[in-house]
């Protein structure tokens, strides 16, 4: 097992003490919060201890916790959701403890202390996770806190994935070098822009050589079960991991269940499904959301409408016909952000024909209040009556106009599988400075592959792209 080279262990260090800070500053606030600044005060029920001695406990069950649910786990830091999901299960597994024994002794533990305590803390650790995990980023992106991988493959393969890998550098990961299979022509020295080290069967060799921290199988039939089954040998006690990368490829972990036949890991993945009880209750968290949402900011949303009339003659609103679900036409709301006439000059202004995804940062149709509001996505608030009306989803991939659609493929199409949203993968992917492909392979893995768990993060990571005004115009 991987046990962490440089930065990683150095990083679990630095979480587990501000886990720790974390999670006793909550628990200390639960106390104060309920029962005042008395240490003294005893829970209900008889040999009942005092609520500091709970408190304690319930500070140490829970970073305990966070270490059972392997939270700290350096292959899940920096990227993708399982951290904070294993955050929000470890809160849970402490609460359903203490929920045990309180059943058990008899002793009445304040419910809303616990209230305040672990969903409160969570949050908070939530929030402070999110921040170590920009911090993370930042570094990344200076091409820091990387382990050094070797892909051992065959050449096509191994070209996608060290094209995938430096396409993500906040997933950190880099790759040194290359080991490809035996007979490959030795005229090939690079492999995707790094040199070829070696062979397959030398793989392990030049992984402790170059100091690699990881080695990558992206192998085919090339790379046989005997040459990958060695490896996984060879790395035994050296504390260089293994990642073997599935030829699937945009296919998330609640449809894959790995069933092992003679020591063969057989991935069996369900075929995505388009209607069922999880897609009621989406709906209706969408429309309770947005009803919500509306009730709370409807004084904020009527204050922009009267700053559009102000300053720039037309309607508050622009209705614009979209495809949504299905391929099924509607009319989107959004504050209008352009000139009155601004679809008649659309033309002009694109040069020709429209292209899916269009977007142009310096578009001259674009008001300076619209300009103000679309860096902020303010202009797409009135679609929470599109949720609330079901035409749109709080998450799903954006809605296009028809003449976009016209140019669908059949990956494309697939976005058309579930409703519309009003933010999605991408816009928390890099929004309007995607290219279309990487886009649509966005959109299309969302529609396979979502969860509400899934949507909770990327509302959260809307929030996050919004205000660092990141691709967004």
């Amino acid at each position: 097992m991987y046990g962490g080279h440089g930065w990683a262990g150095r990083y679990q260090r630095r979480l587990f003490v501000s886990d720790v800070f974390v999670v006793a500053l909550v628990m200390v606030g639960a106390h104060a919060a309920r029962f005042g600044w008395d240490p003294l005060y005893r829970v209900a029920g008889r040999s009942a201890p005092a609520y500091s001695v709970v408190s304690a406990v319930i500070a140490t069950l829970w970073v305990l916790a966070l270490g059972a649910t392997k939270s700290r786990e350096p292959r899940i830091l920096g990227h993708g959701p399982q951290e904070f999901q294993r955050v929000v299960a470890a809160g849970w597994w402490t609460f359903a403890a203490i929920a045990i024994v309180g059943f058990l002794t008899q002793w009445e533990i304040s419910r809303g202390y616990l209230v305040f305590a672990l969903p409160v803390g969570t949050v908070v650790l939530l929030i402070y996770r999110l921040v170590w995990r920009k911090w993370i980023h930042a570094q990344r992106d200076l091409g820091n806190l990387r382990a050094q991988v070797l892909v051992v493959g065959p050449v096509k393969m191994s070209e996608q994935m060290i094209a995938r890998l430096r396409h993500k550098p906040r997933a950190g990961y880099a790759v040194i070098g290359a080991c490809v299979p035996d007979g490959t022509e030795r005229s090939v020295e690079e492999v995707g822009g790094v040199p070829v080290l070696g062979f397959v069967g030398e793989a392990v060799e030049i992984a402790k050589r170059s100091n690699a921290e990881f080695v990558l199988i992206s192998g085919t039939d090339q790379v046989s079960l005997g040459d990958a089954r060695r490896i996984g040998w060879q790395l035994e006690n050296t504390g260089i991991g293994l990642i073997v990368a599935p030829a699937m490829v945009d296919v998330a972990g609640p449809r894959v269940l790995m069933s092992p036949v003679e020591g063969l890991p057989l991935l069996h993945v369900d075929t995505a499904q388009f209607r069922g009880a999880k897609y009621i209750a989406k709906t209706i968290y969408d429309r309770v959301s947005a009803a919500l949402m509306l009730a709370f900011i409807a004084l904020p949303m009527l204050a922009v409408a009267i700053a559009i009339k102000v300053t720039s003659p037309g309607p508050v609103f622009f209705v614009q016909q979209r495809i949504g679900k299905d391929g099924s036409p509607f009319g989107m709301y959004k504050f209008r952000s352009m000139v009155a006439d601004a679809e008649a000059k659309a033309a002009d202004v694109m040069g020709g024909e429209l292209t899916p995804f269009y977007k142009n940062e310096d578009d001259p149709r674009i008001t300076p209040l619209g300009r103000f509001m679309r860096r902020y996505s303010i202009d797409e608030l009135p679609q929470l009556i599109n949720v609330l009306k079901g035409d749109m989803s709080m998450v799903g991939p954006r809605p296009q106009v028809a003449a976009e659609v016209a140019h669908y493929g059949d990956l494309e199409r697939r976005r058309l599988l579930v409703k519309p949203g009003m933010t999605g993968l991408w816009q928390v992917s890099g929004r309007s400075s995607l290219t279309p492909a990487e886009s649509i392979r966005l959109d299309a893995y969302y529609a396979e592959n979502w969860s509400i768990g899934g949507d909770a993060i990327i509302i959260l990571r809307t929030v996050a792209a919004v205000l660092g005004k990141s691709g967004a115009y």
